[in-house]
């Protein structure tokens, strides 16, 4: 979506997001009672104004970003997404709302260009596995702010480029985010709001439209994640995201969704359709500025499938520690890799293993 209204004064919205994006922002936060902020590298910095923002200031930064049908609908709903580009430099995904009676907003920056996966630390023998998955279903999940967009668009824009059969691929997302352009593979986007009613109503019509590889934004609820699992079923490749912090935990997340006479059945039905699960987290880095990725991974083999289908998911994290040979890891094992390599520091590291034993080994270094 493009702009069509600037707030004309001191403060603009045009002079704010250069400077975010010189600065390396992945976000611009935008609220009454605080100057305008951007997040570098996890750590909020003011905008070098430095003035702290009255609510018709807040109010009028926020609606400068949104067009006359955008402002009427988040009037009615006090809620609202959408995305814009700004010159030639960058995208920007916005969430504005309303917080204690005035309005505010976040902007997510996002590249014009797709990271390739070297960029963001893909190793080329994970991508050659994902390569190899052409039906079912493969999740990318992490908390808000992990990525994972940008892995789900790396990967997208490597099979639109690599694929060895043309393959067309349809994503669902609120809102677009990476611009993809096809190339070996026809790639048609659509955005919730505009293109398609829901996530659920544009995944059922994708149904119809002969897609290879559909991505859904985000299985956010049981409708959606139904029709998710019946389109990897006859045979799509299906691709999605969901805010949880390991590969047990997502598949938990997905059957917890239903009702409990349900779920055995839903246990049976992901048994034999889930085909992956990257998990990731950002850490600061120890030298100089930026994050890095660190990544869970699991690839569903035999033994997988028998534990999700037998109720048995606790016990996953056995076979991705046994299954490094077959391109998987533990998010405790990719984060001491990572520390290993001297790209971030045991301060950082140490509150996020889940393994208290290495915890405790962490601490005696």
């Amino acid at each position: 979506m493009g702009t069509t209204r600037r707030k004309q004064s001191a403060l603009n919205i045009q002079d704010i997001l250069p400077e975010a994006v010189e600065r390396g922002a992945s976000d611009i936060l935008i609220s009454a009672g605080c100057p305008v902020m951007f997040n570098v590298h996890g750590g909020l910095e003011p905008y070098s104004n430095g003035t702290v923002l009255t609510p018709v200031e807040s109010r009028d930064l926020s609606y400068g970003l949104l067009d006359e049908d955008q402002r009427t609908r988040f009037e009615l709903e006090r809620d609202g997404d959408l995305s814009f580009e700004m010159f030639d430099e960058c995208r920007f995904r916005v969430n504005v709302f309303q917080q204690r009676g005035s309005v505010a907003c976040v902007l997510r920056l996002i590249p014009l260009s797709v990271p390739s996966y070297e960029e963001i630390g893909i190793p080329e023998s994970l991508v050659k596995k994902l390569m190899n998955i052409s039906s079912g279903l493969f999740l990318v999940t992490g908390p808000t702010g992990s990525g994972k967009s940008t892995t789900v668009a790396s990967y997208l824009d490597y099979l639109n480029h690599n694929h060895p059969r043309p393959q067309h691929i349809i994503t669902i997302e609120d809102p677009i985010e990476f611009r993809m352009r096809s190339r070996r593979c026809m790639i048609n986007q659509r955005e919730v709001g505009i293109d398609t009613q829901s996530f659920a109503t544009g995944l059922r019509a994708a149904l119809r439209q002969m897609a290879n590889i559909i991505f859904v934004g985000e299985m956010r609820d049981r409708e959606t994640i139904e029709i998710a699992l019946t389109a990897a079923e006859t045979g799509n490749l299906v691709v999605s995201t969901l805010h949880t912090q390991s590969a047990a935990k997502t598949i938990n997340r997905i059957i917890d969704v239903f009702p409990v006479q349900d779920q055995e059945d839903i246990r049976t039905r992901l048994s034999l359709t889930l085909k992956g699960v990257i998990s990731q987290q950002l850490m600061p880095l120890r030298r100089g500025s930026g994050r890095i990725a660190a990544r869970e991974v699991l690839f569903v083999n035999h033994a997988v499938s028998n534990m999700i289908r037998d109720a048995k998911v606790h016990q996953i994290n056995n076979v991705i520690t046994g299954g490094q040979s077959e391109g998987m890891s533990l998010m405790d094992d990719a984060l001491v890799d990572l520390y290993r390599q001297g790209l971030v520091k045991a301060e950082d590291l140490i509150p996020r293993l889940q393994d208290p034993q290495k915890a405790q080994e962490m601490t005696k270094r």
